[in-house]
């Protein structure tokens, strides 16, 4: 009985790590066709979003059985309740490649960002498919080094965030409305998809660790 308990848990590491990648996919090809008008290319983001929230709506199933059938303690039930808050927060990430690539259909043919915000918002693809590609890895190998760099990368698109702020409010903005709206929104689902790459690696750390991410910060400090 052990050994397939123990087989489950190896089992919800490997989907989550599997529903990692499908958001890695989801945010690289959304920014694609942000930044290109690819109208293919953001359908195709939008479709395959069925298949992240598949994918979390199975683990949560499985873990609310694990919890009601197995009554898991300590480590085991670290990893059960820890696997139900990624899921989440990776549903969430896909949930916002999705929202990138409807902004992008929507704008088609024309590209949705406007040409004065066209490298803010290629830094921002760049940051978001960093952290992506690293959120995989660290639920693939459990490596906490990268969960400061998913940081770091989060703090940078935290950063282009405010850009955008600057360049809407800072008295030369001349986009016209539709523009004004796609802009502050595809900021803020940039921003947001760091924040919970974030919160999936802080769930690592404290998933290896025991500790939680912001009290161990403080510990070493």
């Amino acid at each position: 009985m052990r050994d397939i308990f123990e087989a489950e848990l190896t089992q919800l590491g490997e989907d989550l790590a599997a529903m990692s990648r499908l958001v890695e996919h989801a945010i690289t090809n959304a920014g694609i066709a942000l930044l290109t008008a690819d109208l293919a290319l953001a359908e195709s983001v939008i479709v395959d979003d069925a298949a992240i929230d598949a994918i979390e709506a199975d683990i949560d199933e499985r873990c609310v059985q694990l919890l009601a059938q197995q009554a898991p303690v300590a480590t085991d039930l670290r990893v059960v309740v820890t696997s139900l808050r990624i899921s989440a927060s990776l549903e969430r990430m896909g949930d916002l490649a999705r929202h990138v690539a409807q902004v992008a259909r929507g704008r088609y043919p024309r590209q949705a960002v406007p040409q004065s915000m066209s490298g803010t918002f290629a830094e921002m693809h760049d940051a978001a498919v960093r952290v992506a590609r690293r959120t995989s890895t660290l639920l693939t190998n459990r490596e906490l080094a990268l969960a400061e760099s998913i940081e770091t990368d989060d703090d940078l698109l935290d950063e282009l965030h405010e850009d955008t702020f600057t360049a809407l409010l800072g008295g030369s903005w001349a986009g016209n409305p539709q523009e004004t709206i796609d802009v502050t929104l595809l900021g803020r689902y940039y921003e947001r998809f760091g924040d919970h790459a974030v919160s999936v690696a802080k769930r690592v750390v404290y998933l290896v660790t025991g500790v939680n991410a912001d009290e161990l910060d403080r510990s070493v400090s």
